[in-house]
C-alpha cells in the first residue's frame, strides 16, 4: 500500500503542516484527518516504493553475504595497490605488485 502525503488546510486557506498516511491505492483521497477531523488535502509527490531500483534494495543486494551466496567475490581497496577479500572465494589479498 502506498504512503500518501497530506497537508492540513488552515482557516485562511493557506498551507499547513504535512503528514503521511498509509492507504490503499483504490481508496479515495482523505478530505479530513481521520483522527482529528481537521480538513486536509492530498499533495502530489513522486512515488517512493521499495523496488529493485532503490538505494535501500541495492544496498541489500550488494551486501557481502548476498554476493557470496550468489557466487561472486568482492574485494575492498586496502591501500597501496592492495585489495582485501570481503566476500566470496578466492585469494585473501590481491596486490598490484
Amino acid at each position: 500500500m502506498p504512503i500518501y502525503l497530506y497537508e492540513f488546510i488552515q482557516e485562511d486557506g493557506s498551507d499547513g503542516e504535512t503528514f503521511e498516511w498509509l492507504q490503499g491505492i483504490n481508496e479515495p483521497a482523505l478530505t479530513e484527518h481521520p483522527e482529528t477531523g481537521v480538513p486536509v488535502r492530498r499533495l502530489l509527490t513522486a512515488a517512493n516504493m521499495a523496488g529493485s531500483w532503490t538505494d535501500m534494495k541495492a544496498t541489500s543486494k550488494l551486501s557481502n553475504k548476498n554476493l557470496a551466496e550468489k557466487g561472486f567475490t568482492k574485494y575492498v581497496k586496502a591501500g597501496d595497490g592492495k585489495y582485501e577479500k570481503a566476500a566470496g572465494k578466492g585469494p585473501n589479498v590481491i596486490s598490484a605488485d
